[in-house]
């Protein structure tokens, strides 16, 4: 499995890491036929080769249209380059991606932080998460795209949420709802498909200085949204002397989402080197992401590999339990799956002087097992919880569609070495297709296996 390894020297913004991917192999033309799946208007994309205090990378940009009242002006236009050499003929617009009317820094060539303004535009829709939820859910975007877009919006909700003391689905996002914000976060998920859904690893995240004058008032960097964002992951973020803010909260939910891990590089082999750059000449360092597209092993094998499967780590929690309530229990279960666990199940064990009990497992991200560790203590009667780490195997997986007699139900495909060895209807797709033709799912699910059925 490729792997791709974020190196956040200089921060990271929705536009910057969306360039980065470009650069790695990203199709600019496929991403945009994905983006207008949304259906949104008024922008259109510019994609150039530039160089940023000497190094070569792709500037990423949204050009709001006419009538849309763009967050950043620039005079001068560029020549409409594709990054990889080929004429794109689109305009020269710039945007930001910044919750709660926060202008994205990355974006000022010419401002002090000390003067950087947070104002909210409100030429540009408010949107709220479940505004957003369903204008990306009712698109024709693949199921993985979706899912992954509206987990980092639901992630900048939640941390607004806090902040503000609402409720996630009550947030109204003023830049993070407008077009080009969308277009970041949608944009990111589209890009990273097109690479083939590496698995994303990240250096320690590094924030800069400075202060931000908000509609919150005057704030220190980070902002508020982007540290909320980071610590409800458990991220650790380090500032240093750059006097500009360098993480915006749409790339601190990008990598909330994304990234397994922030440590430095180990055992990578560099196969391919992408640069994303923002805008802003910044006093100690490149405004530019560096994205590595690499393979993840201490030495290149001598033979071809045989089996191309997916691998990745995960935490396994477990605790035996002879003491706990069942209704306890299966609130645990709901509570940690809502939380984002992998898997949560309990098994019948026989415990010291052989009383009954329970051994609760939890399956989670190496990066949540210190939340999940914590939940299990606090939502159950354990006095501990094991932890060890796994490696899983699995199977490449793609989303398709068959035609039924109840329409189209959408499938999933387990393939290994490009055969298929695993097919499955989603259930939630037959679910929808039942309820609309008001028949058991049971039947769907039935006409969508035998469709899935050589012929």
């Amino acid at each position: 499995m490729k792997t791709l390894y974020l190196d956040l020297f200089s921060g990271l913004s929705g536009d910057m890491f969306i360039g980065a991917l470009l650069d790695l192999g990203a199709d600019v033309r496929k991403l945009e036929r994905e983006l207008a799946k949304l259906k949104l208007d008024g922008y259109h994309l510019h994609v150039a080769r530039q160089q940023k205090s000497g190094i070569e990378g792709v500037k990423f940009e949204v050009h709001l249209a006419h009538g849309h009242e763009p967050h950043h002006h620039h005079p001068d236009h560029h020549p409409h380059d594709h990054p990889h050499g080929e004429e794109h003929g689109h305009d020269h617009g710039h945007h930001h991606d910044h919750a709660h009317s926060h202008d994205h820094d990355h974006s000022h060539p010419h401002q002090h932080h000390e003067e950087h303004e947070h104002t909210p535009h409100h030429h540009e829709e408010e949107r709220n998460f479940a505004a957003i939820k369903k204008l990306i859910q009712r698109s024709k975007l693949s199921p993985w795209v979706k899912q992954k877009s509206v987990a980092v919006f639901a992630r900048i909700a939640e941390a607004e949420g806090k902040i503000h003391g609402k409720p996630p689905e009550q947030v109204h996002f003023h830049e993070v709802g407008a077009v080009d914000s969308i277009v970041d976060i949608v944009g990111t998920c589209v890009a990273l498909e097109l690479l083939g859904k590496p698995r994303v690893l990240a250096s320690p995240v590094v924030e800069g200085a400075g202060w931000v004058n908000c509609v919150h008032g005057r704030f220190p960097v980070p902002t508020p949204a982007t540290l909320a964002i980071l610590g409800a992951r458990g991220i650790p973020v380090s500032q240093c002397a750059e006097p500009h803010e360098l993480v915006t909260p749409t790339g601190a939910a990008l990598l909330a989402e994304f990234a397994e891990s922030f440590a430095p590089m180990e055992n990578l082999v560099a196969e391919k080197i992408g640069f994303g750059l923002g805008t802003r000449d910044n006093q100690t360092r490149p405004n530019v992401v560096r994205a590595v597209l690499a393979q993840k092993s201490a030495v290149r094998s001598q033979r071809p590999e045989t089996r191309d499967w997916e691998t990745d780590r995960v935490a396994v929690l477990e605790t035996n339990l002879d003491d706990i309530n069942s209704e306890i229990l299966g609130g645990l279960v709901e509570t940690a799956l809502a939380a984002g666990a992998l898997d949560v199940f309990h098994t019948p064990i026989q415990m010291k002087k052989n009383r009954p009990g329970v051994l609760v497992t939890v399956l989670c991200a190496e990066a949540d097992a210190d939340k999940f560790s914590e939940m299990m203590l606090r939502e159950t009667s354990a006095f501990g919880v094991r932890r060890t780490a796994a490696e899983r195997r699995k199977l490449r997986r793609e989303f398709t569609a068959v035609k039924t007699k109840f329409g189209e139900v959408t499938v999933k495909l387990g393939k290994l070495n490009g055969r298929i060895i695993q097919a499955a209807p989603e259930f939630e797709s037959c679910k929808q297709a039942a309820a609309h033709k008001k028949v058991p799912v049971r039947e769907v699910y039935l006409a969508a296996s035998q469709a899935l059925k050589p012929r």
